[in-house]
């Protein structure tokens, strides 16, 4: 659970070095970074003084912005940096599903040169602006062609599946992922001390979770799909630089030569694995820092189902017979995202407590919600809401009860 936080980008040059400077905690580390875009920069015709951060994430990432220099053909787009140190993160999952992703048909970064003992990579630059600023909360339908276009990559990235090229999101990563909530969230986070009778109904519970969860068929899974990892196509890197280049008389190009590139582009997809179909509509639609009430989930929702059947992804082979009944598929949806949601409450946590970013955990309380909202309408999950409203000091909202089953 990474989610990508991208930083205002001033205009280009001094102004924009100054303003968003890149600190390194480490001189030994600063020092492979400049022999690296030393030897780099030539080739690439990167511009070291114009260096500066473009976002952060929820790992030990993070992700800086370079421009090149023009030439009379070639106006000459900015750069991404990823710097990952080696001994807390692996870059091979990302190169390796970049170029899985790319295959597909995906919008996604290109790697452009690795070092791989040190742990930095140069990008293709998709942009600063994300689905998420392009929202409007309030107004539900206007969002509806924006997460087709999100639902449209999801589903070609799903059709690219084989078996055995990702990790499996199996019963163990399942289980794991799920001992997130009572470790971090329960003991660490609200200092309860799990007692039997609550370690048998979190037992119980997520025996049904992943039960449940396994009946899906497999697909691609991205495992973090949402409004934050998913950037809209421009014109430049953003509408400051574009007027900034305006002022100074020159060229605003696309992104990607002669047309404007319409694919949403995909990002924080290095954790992906092969699992439920379910998960990422779950994860789109229930997202960690937005929340839409159940008549637009069910809207975008429906529509892949739709396109998903279309697509051949599932059909009345399906253990449940999705492909004849949404309201089947829609509830192995519900419990999927119960699996999300009891993990990432977790992660929240354990961010806070272990790696000093307090920030997600303000966002907890929303999927406490949603957890209270999906076991409210199962009676096999009542024990789950009970215990949560008892961690919580209190009761599940009324409005949550309608539609059990």
């Amino acid at each position: 659970m990474s989610p990508i936080e991208p930083l205002s980008v001033p205009p280009i040059g001094e102004n924009r070095a100054r303003a968003l400077a890149v600190d390194w905690a480490e001189e030994a580390r600063k020092a492979a970074f400049d022999r690296w875009l030393t030897e780099l920069a030539p080739a690439q015709r990167l511009v070291p003084g114009t260096l500066c951060i473009a976002s952060a994430d929820a790992s030990f990432r993070r992700y800086l912005r370079i421009d090149r220099a023009p030439t009379a053909d070639d106006p000459a787009e900015s750069r991404i940096v990823m710097d990952a140190p080696p001994e807390r993160e692996d870059c091979r999952p990302f190169v390796r599903i970049a170029k899985l992703m790319e295959a597909a048909g995906l919008n996604v970064p290109q790697v452009l040169a690795w070092n791989e003992p040190d742990g930095f990579l140069l990008l293709t630059d998709l942009g600063d602006r994300q689905m998420m600023q392009a929202i409007d909360p309030g107004n539900p339908p206007a969002n509806r062609d924006l997460y087709l276009r999100a639902v449209d990559a999801l589903i070609d990235w799903q059709l690219a599946s084989k078996p055995g090229v990702l990790p499996p999101y199996d019963e163990a990563l399942l289980r794991r992922e799920l001992a997130l909530f009572p470790d971090w969230y329960i003991e660490r986070h609200k200092g309860i001390a799990i007692d039997a009778a609550m370690r048998e109904t979190l037992s119980r519970t997520f025996d049904a979770i992943v039960a449940r969860n396994l009946e899906a068929p497999s697909v691609f899974v991205h495992r973090d799909f949402m409004p934050r990892n998913l950037m809209l196509p421009s014109h430049g890197r953003s509408e400051v630089e574009a007027d900034e280049r305006a002022r100074r008389g020159k060229p605003v190009e696309t992104r990607l030569g002669v047309g404007a590139e319409t694919r949403l582009g995909v990002l924080d997809f290095q954790d992906a694995v092969h699992g439920p179909v379910t998960y990422d509509i779950a994860c789109l639609m229930r997202d960690a820092f937005l929340s839409w009430d159940e008549d637009f989930v069910l809207d975008i929702t429906v529509r892949y189902w739709e396109r998903a059947k279309k697509a051949g992804l599932i059909g009345a082979a399906s253990p449940s017979g999705w492909g004849d009944d949404f309201g089947e598929f829609y509830r192995a949806v519900e419990w999927m995202g119960l699996q999300r949601h009891l993990k990432v409450a977790g992660i929240f946590a354990r961010l806070t407590l272990r790696d000093g970013k307090p920030k997600y955990l303000a966002d907890a309380p929303r999927f406490i919600g949603y957890i209270r909202h999906t076991a409210s309408r199962y009676r096999e999950l009542t024990p789950l809401l009970r215990l949560i409203d008892k961690i919580e000091g209190s009761t599940a909202a009324s409005g949550y009860a309608f539609g059990r089953v």
